[in-house]
């Protein structure tokens, strides 16, 4: 068992040194040896979450083990680009849900970029480059003329042109890390760069292009996470909806008016407002969700509801460990966290904020 390097991983009242490293070894010993990291052993795979639990490995200096999580998106990428939405326990011929959702699909842009930044592997670059061109053409492909991306397509192919506000602000992110990895191997992308500035415009002026999903908090932190809004304009936003979503000591609701807080929403606010320089902000909301520390496995419980004080449901996630892991890295300096999720070296597309 190898030793994670845990000192930027370390913050008061939210990780010790020994508590990271169990945290980190959590999502370790659910890693299939093919590299696949289900959301627990015996649930399923989807790609964004595995995604996010790779990342955090790479925050932690598991490099090969991250790298194995890579390859298992290559070696299963669908002949058009895309990934399904469910695989059973990460098993690639066990598919429980074949619809294709674009985030999902777009999310290996942030994960391959967060990896090249955290190693300089430009031989991992290169290999991977074919895997991440296929799955942004394959997103695009559902880029509606507003600029919002639609959110899937069904089993049969049939596109769904409504947009997630949530999804498409990911996948702005991923946008710029695709492009990010376009101009580090000279191959630039000026169509991607339309539609990142095509979307980011959506995101920022037009809502009316997206589903009405105001009562979840990741349609309110979202667009800030994914770097469309910035400045005072991204903190203007947190501002506007902080008492609705943040229950103080307890975390952050996951869609109001219901009692439960989320580790996964939590720790990506927490970035969230790291990135717009709210770090003790930050700081005190990965502080109130201590009470999701599993101690024994190191992982943390998805959810809470405080009117009954339980812990629901019962699971204990790769992807919550994961989210965690990256705020807490981000905060700690760990310095590929902070170029993807604060915007450096990351290209912003040409916005036709002139144009509707």
């Amino acid at each position: 068992m190898t030793t994670p390097r845990t000192e930027h991983l370390v913050l008061p009242g939210v990780l010790t040194a020994e508590q990271a490293a169990a945290t980190v070894h959590g999502i370790l010993a659910v890693q299939r040896e093919d590299g696949a990291i289900p959301w627990f052993r015996g649930h399923h795979l989807d790609p964004w979450d595995h995604t996010e639990a790779a990342m955090a490995l790479d925050a932690a200096g598991e490099h090969t083990a991250a790298e194995r999580a890579y390859t298992w998106l290559a070696r299963h990428q669908n002949a058009d680009g895309s990934w399904y939405a469910a695989y059973a326990d990460g098993a690639h011929d066990d598919v429980t849900d074949r619809a294709r959702e674009s985030n999902f699909v777009a999310y290996i842009a942030v994960g391959v970029w967060h990896h090249y930044l955290s190693t300089g592997d430009d031989t991992f670059l290169d290999r991977m480059w074919p895997t991440v061109y296929a799955a942004m053409e394959w997103v695009l492909g559902l880029q509606q003329s507003g600029g919002q991306i639609g959110w899937r397509r069904e089993d049969d192919g049939t596109p769904t042109a409504d947009a997630l506000l949530t999804g498409s602000s990911s996948i702005h992110h991923a946008l710029r890390c695709a492009l990010a990895i376009a101009e580090q191997r000279e191959e630039p992308q000026p169509d991607w760069e339309l539609a990142a500035g095509g979307l980011r415009h959506a995101i920022r002026r037009h809502p009316e292009r997206f589903l009405d999903k105001d009562r979840y908090s990741m349609d309110w932190y979202y667009p800030v996470l994914g770097g469309a809004l910035t400045g005072e304009e991204a903190k203007a936003r947190i501002e506007e909806s902080w008492d609705r979503f943040v229950v103080p000591g307890v975390g952050v609701r996951c869609v109001v008016p219901n009692p439960w807080v989320t580790g996964g929403e939590s720790s990506e606010l927490a970035l969230a407002l790291w990135a717009v320089g709210e770090s003790d902000r930050a700081l005190d909301i990965l502080q109130s969700i201590q009470h999701l520390r599993d101690p024994e496995s190191g992982l943390y419980w998805t959810g809470y509801v405080f009117d009954d004080d339980a812990i629901w449901p019962r699971e204990l996630t790769t992807w919550t460990a994961g989210s965690l892991l990256l705020a807490v890295a981000a905060l700690g300096g760990h310095e590929a966290t902070c170029a993807v999720f604060g915007g450096e070296r990351l290209p912003e597309g040409l916005d036709p904020d002139c144009c509707d």
